[in-house]
C-alpha cells in the first residue's frame, strides 16, 4: 500500500486546512476594513445612510471580498497539496 500524499495525509491535511484558515481570518481583517472604508466613502457622499444600505454594503463588499478569498484559497490549496496532480495521474 503506498503511502497517502497530500490531503490523504491526515498530519498535512490538518496544517493545510489550518493554513487556509488563517489566510481567511486575514482576509475577514481585510474584508472588515474595507467595508468600513466603503460605509464611511458611502456616506461622506451620500450622507447617513439607512441600516438597509449598511446591511447591503456589508453584503456586497465583504462577501465579495471572502466568497473571492475562499475560492482563490481553495484552489491555491488544490495545487499546493497535490491533488491537482493525482486528478492527471488518474486520468491517465
Amino acid at each position: 500500500m503506498e503511502q497517502p500524499s497530500g490531503l490523504d495525509d491526515p498530519d498535512y491535511a490538518a496544517f493545510a486546512w489550518g493554513r487556509f484558515r488563517r489566510m481567511l481570518a486575514w482576509m475577514a481583517l481585510a474584508a472588515a476594513v474595507a467595508v468600513a472604508f466603503a460605509v464611511w466613502v458611502l456616506e461622506a457622499v451620500y450622507g447617513p445612510l439607512s441600516w438597509v444600505a449598511i446591511l447591503a454594503a456589508v453584503g456586497g463588499f465583504g462577501g465579495t471580498i471572502m466568497m473571492a478569498a475562499a475560492l482563490m484559497g481553495l484552489a491555491f490549496m488544490s495545487s499546493g497539496t497535490g491533488h491537482d496532480e493525482d486528478v492527471e495521474r488518474i486520468g491517465d
